[in-house]
Order: C-alpha cells, then sequence, then structure tokens
C-alpha cells in the first residue's frame, strides 16, 4: 500500500525548501504544493512507487554542461520521467554545443545550492537557460524536485514555461 503524501501551500512549509528554490517560487505560491518525503526515496522510481504517483507525473531536472570552443556553460533540461531527452541531439545542436554532457554531480549541487535527487528548474542561476519539454508544459500537475531530497513540489505543468529562461521544445525521444 502506497504511503500517503501530505501536499501542503508553500507558505506552511518553507523548511521544506531549498533557499533558492524558494525564491524561484515567488508568485506561485497559491499554485504549488509542497510534500515532505523519506530523503531515502527523492529518486523519482522510488519515490513514485512508494507514494503511488505515476511516473507521467513526474518530471526530471538534470544540469548539462555544455562545451564549445574551449568554454564551458550550463543549462538545465525537464522532461517527464517516462520520456528521455535527446540531449546529443535537439539540446545539443539548441544550445551550439560542440559536446555536451551532464554535469558532475558536485558541480552541478555547488552551483544551484541544491541537494542531489532534489534539483528543481526552480531557482536555478539565473543566466541558465531552461530547456522544458512540451510534455511537461502539457501535464496538468508535475512533481519535481524542492531543491532538498526531503521534499518534493507539486506544481501545474505549464508554470514551467514561465521561468526565467524557460524554452518549451520537443526534447523527449
Amino acid at each position: 500500500m502506497p504511503a500517503r503524501i501530505d501536499w501542503t501551500p508553500l507558505t506552511d512549509r518553507p523548511d521544506l525548501l531549498a533557499d533558492p528554490v524558494r525564491e524561484g517560487l515567488r508568485g506561485l505560491e497559491a499554485r504549488a504544493r509542497v510534500a515532505g518525503i523519506d530523503p531515502e526515496l527523492a529518486d523519482t522510481a522510488a519515490f513514485c512507487e512508494r507514494y503511488g504517483m505515476p511516473l507521467e507525473t513526474s518530471a526530471n531536472c538534470v544540469v548539462l554542461a555544455a562545451k564549445r570552443g574551449g568554454e564551458v556553460s550550463y543549462a538545465a533540461c525537464v522532461v517527464l520521467a517516462t520520456r528521455r531527452a535527446d540531449v546529443n541531439g535537439v539540446v545539443r545542436r539548441h544550445l551550439g554545443a560542440r559536446k555536451i554532457s551532464f554535469a558532475p554531480m558536485d558541480e552541478a549541487t555547488g552551483m544551484t545550492d541544491m541537494e542531489q535527487g532534489g534539483i528543481t528548474p526552480f531557482g536555478l542561476p539565473g543566466e541558465w537557460p531552461v530547456l522544458v519539454d512540451a510534455s511537461v508544459v502539457d501535464t496538468p500537475h508535475v512533481v519535481v524536485g524542492s531543491g532538498l531530497r526531503r521534499s518534493k513540489l507539486l506544481v501545474p505543468g505549464a508554470s514551467l514555461k514561465e521561468l526565467p529562461r524557460a524554452e518549451v521544445l520537443a526534447l523527449s525521444k
């Protein structure tokens, strides 16, 4: 039997949000919810199984390192858990990178001030593009990280297109 998950208003539990995420959610307080979870279950598949959430309602946010001419820039990519981002095709070409890879976790957590397993598109560094798969935007509500392993956010999928530097693309295969 799935564990119960209690979605509460952000204003009731600001302690469940990493500092940059709290800032990144300004304006969404009335539409977003947060819930505490077992931090050992922060990874998407484990979370969905334990809390009875369909994978189709979870979106993963990954940090990418794009390289071109000796320069490295960073971006975030958000796709539903049931899909795979075409990182080496669509994403690489869109970012104009010669080579693209997942950023090393210590770099990703250090630059975002978020925990591994909790990285979210809300509150990322302002200069980073946030590439959002169209399927995420078309999903009524999605579960994403909160910046912390011990909680998750439930937000309208369409809210991700409102993020600074957000670009909605067909990213997934």
